[in-house]
């Protein structure tokens, strides 16, 4: 669905996006994440157009922004961090206006306009003047025309923001819905909804692309945690398991009675059940204690944090797509 290539953006001497390479299917919901700064915002507004790159290229369903950006920009929608409005426009008035501008002919664009209200819960507010909206209602009305014509490519930037709770799981559904028909990037400070309803993370650092990874794989342990009464020269014998790749110490700042702790990292296609067994047996052959055995889970804050946090060059990061 879409194809980045090589994308690069200068601002003077400033990179703001260094050779950025991925590729997106149909039907996904992937997250773009960074701190401020890192080429988010430059990256969703060379894809919606509204920046051409330095270099590389763009291809959205076979068909290239440069050479065709009407015809791009016809089937995307897009939804800024700030997204501009005439707030003496009532919100009727503005999704009226913002379907001109898309284009929508006239035997489309009452039902496209009624579905992007009733999908963003509007209704209520349709005649009042926008300048009148609170932020919450403002990032609905963002994200209604975000949608109208149904776009195959929607960039959302911080869609949540603004929202209460239960804003916030409408808007989630609301954003599972449309990646049934359509792929969603989605650019957001809160990992918790990347978590909640991306299957995938770009990760980018200084303008680029440091980690590019399915959420699941993320998610799937490679590795135990074992708090032992073992010291360091009897946990050695551990290492003979069946499925174990290493074994190392998470501190080995423990006693006798204090216990240590261990991190056994598991060959690739181990069992993570299979491995604790043998290791549960081989410390009660030892006659030793065992306090807690468990999978280790690096959820994505964490990974993110590790990420953003690296100082080497590009060749070095972490790729697991």
């Amino acid at each position: 669905m879409l194809e980045v290539k090589n994308l690069t953006r200068r601002y003077g001497s400033f990179v703001a996006v260094d050779n950025v390479s991925f590729t997106i299917g149909n039907s996904a919901i992937v997250g773009l994440l960074g701190h401020n700064g890192a080429g988010k915002t430059t990256i969703m507004k060379i894809l919606s157009g509204y920046l051409e790159p330095d270099a590389g290229s763009v291809t959205v369903a076979g068909v290239s922004l440069a050479d065709d950006p009407k015809k791009v920009q016809s089937g995307l929608g897009y939804l800024p961090e700030n997204l501009p409005f005439y707030p003496e426009m009532t919100v009727a008035d503005y999704l009226d206006y913002a379907a001109d501008i898309k284009g929508l002919g006239k035997a489309i664009k009452r039902a496209e306009i009624r579905r992007a209200i009733a999908d963003t819960d509007i209704s209520a507010k349709l005649l009042a003047p926008i300048s009148t909206l609170s932020r919450g209602y403002r990032q609905r009305l963002g994200v209604a025309q975000a949608i109208l014509g149904q776009p195959k490519l929607l960039i959302l930037d911080e869609p949540t923001n603004g929202l209460d709770p239960e804003q916030t799981h409408h808007m989630r559904q609301l954003i599972r819905d449309i990646a049934r028909q359509a792929t969603v990037i989605l650019s957001t400070h809160i990992m918790q909804e990347v978590d909640a309803i991306c299957s995938r993370a770009l990760i980018l650092r200084s303008g680029q692309l440091a980690m590019d990874a399915e959420l699941e794989d993320l998610r799937r342990s490679h590795s135990l945690l074992v708090d032992t009464t073992l010291s360091p020269l009897q946990a050695r014998q551990l290492s003979t398991i069946q499925g174990l790749a290493s074994l190392g110490p998470v501190n080995t700042a423990g006693d006798d009675k204090s216990g240590y702790r261990y991190r056994l990292n598991l060959e690739e296609n181990a069992d993570p059940r299979q491995v604790g067994a043998q290791v549960v047996g081989k410390i009660v052959a030892m006659e030793q204690q065992l306090f807690s055995l468990q999978p280790e889970h690096r959820d994505l804050e964490t990974l993110f944090r590790e990420v953003t946090e690296q100082t080497h060059p590009q060749g070095d990061l972490v790729h697991a797509a």
